[in-house]
């Protein structure tokens, strides 16, 4: 339970002065897992979230089950994402569950408001209501679910931690590391299936492999497919005015990006080699999307005036009247290794 060494990473300030720190710490590693830069405490033990979820295809990826089944490359994206619930992603999680034989009223993610209504400023129809394919993770439990119906596996208790394919999921995340998959450690999701943490530069590691581009033995090749999928539609794995679709816009192939709850930001850099693992301590949403684009800048990845990501080299901050107020800056200082 010791608190990790963070450092300020990103400042809200109130006209001309800092009114609050947000903490946090950065990881940047090869394929290897080497350590090349990092800010705070880069082995800081951080729970994955939805940075797992491309991790969490990987067992159903592996037994070829989009060829079993039919699915085709946008939903396979969307088993990675957290989408908007915009209708192109849930005509996805219906293609998803119709052609593995399930049903939404099996998957165990619940529902909320689908983020569409607030990415894109509108208010939800009066008297609408919705169901768990509207919850941003319905994707991965639809590709659970279909994972169940490939292997003959108990669907009603899919997302317990000894169900198999949970199983599963440690023994491939625990592989790409080199670590016991007993020794990982759980915890359970926002949408109640069993979640990692792992150390921070653990996490920049998945995702360097993830964009690594292959060394050619059989789990590069999987991965590598996962990051076709998702750089080939980020729309699928984001959504309309989403920061993943940003990112993976501006790194037009070459960069493949996820969110996670809680603060938890991560990149993979083909032509670099690299995975970048991000966490704010306070788990401030929008301080993560600063603290990216800072880190990019300082890898010499992007420019400050870049198109797709000039929106993130700082937030406005704006108050009910539309009174901007102050900013999200980065103070972030990386540290070479």
């Amino acid at each position: 339970m010791a608190a990790p060494a963070h450092v300020p990473l990103v400042v809200a300030t109130r006209g001309d002065a800092v009114e609050n720190v947000h903490y946090g710490s950065i990881a940047i590693v090869d394929r290897t897992g080497r350590l090349l830069h990092s800010a705070g405490d880069p082995h800081a033990l951080t729970f994955t979230r939805s940075t797992l979820k491309a991790f969490q295809a990987l067992p159903f990826v592996r037994e070829d089950g989009p060829k079993a089944f039919g699915f085709d490359e946008r939903e396979l994206a969307l088993m990675t994402a957290s989408h908007s619930g915009e209708p192109f992603h849930i005509a996805a999680v219906d293609g998803l569950l119709g052609k593995a034989r399930n049903h939404w009223r099996r998957m165990k993610c619940g529902c909320h408001v689908p983020y569409m209504y607030e990415t894109l400023g509108r208010t939800p129809p009066p008297h609408q209501s919705f169901d768990p394919r509207y919850h941003n993770c319905s994707g991965k439990h639809a590709g659970f679910l279909a994972w169940c119906r490939l292997n003959n596996a108990p669907i009603d208790t899919y997302v317990e931690p000894d169900h198999p394919l949970q199983r599963r999921i440690r023994e491939e995340v625990a592989g790409l590391l080199g670590a016991d998959p007993d020794a990982l450690v759980v915890g359970i999701d926002g949408c109640s299936a069993p979640n990692l943490a792992l150390p921070l530069d653990g996490l920049a590691r998945l995702w360097a492999l993830l964009a690594g581009g292959g060394a050619g033995d059989a789990t590069d090749a999987l991965l590598d497919r996962l990051f076709a999928a998702m750089t080939a539609h980020p729309e699928y794995v984001s959504g309309t005015g989403r920061s993943d679709l940003h990112f993976m816009k501006a790194g037009a192939g070459d960069w493949v990006a996820k969110v996670g709850a809680a603060g938890v930001q991560v990149l993979g850099i083909r032509s670099r080699g690299l995975g970048i693992a991000i966490k704010i301590a306070d788990g401030h949403p929008d301080a993560r999307f600063v603290a990216a684009f800072a880190t990019l800048r300082a890898l010499g990845l992007v420019e400050p005036d870049d198109a797709e990501l000039a929106r993130y080299a700082k937030i406005p901050i704006v108050n009910a009247a539309g009174l901007e107020t102050g900013a999200l800056r980065p103070v972030l200082e990386l540290a070479a290794h």
